[in-house]
């Protein structure tokens, strides 16, 4: 059994590789390549975001009684990001460059601030906290949709 960390860990570096596909797209394809880059990373960010606030974290507070520790603070941040998907979406249709390039920029280094606090806090704590039979669920429903 893989571990929530390795797992999760897992899927953001696929995320990583979605942002250089949109980067790449940007450079040398048409508006539409770079705008369906994007909407396949938006789709796998999304499904992400919302294993870990349906499933992950739920279970995690349950078992720790923790709910206004670590999970709280991945909530709001998820909640931030989710604010620049549309913006950002909107920029690469208009062929805005500047703001594409500047809400990408800001996505990335929020999400891999965030990423850096789940895999080296809230995932390992995961790990210790839930049970094979909990952790095994959450694998199931990550894998279930991802990429």
């Amino acid at each position: 059994m893989s571990t929530i960390a390795t797992l999760f860990t897992r899927d953001h570096r696929h995320a990583d590789d979605g942002f250089a596909a949109v980067e790449a797209a940007l450079l040398t394809g048409p508006t539409a390549s770079a705008l369906d880059a994007w909407e396949a990373l938006e789709a796998e960010l999304l499904h992400h975001f919302l294993v870990e606030e349906e499933a992950l974290f739920p279970a995690f507070e349950a078992t720790t009684g923790m709910s206004s520790g670590p999970t709280e603070a991945m909530r709001l941040e998820h909640a931030q990001m989710r604010e620049l998907f549309a913006p950002l979406a909107a920029a690469i249709e208009a062929e805005e460059t500047e703001s594409v390039r500047d809400l990408l920029e800001t996505l990335l280094v929020m999400l891999q601030q965030h990423n850096m606090k789940e895999e080296n806090v809230l995932y390992p704590l995961c790990d210790q906290a839930l049970a094979t039979a909990q952790r095994e669920a959450i694998a199931r429903r990550l894998a279930a949709t991802s990429p």
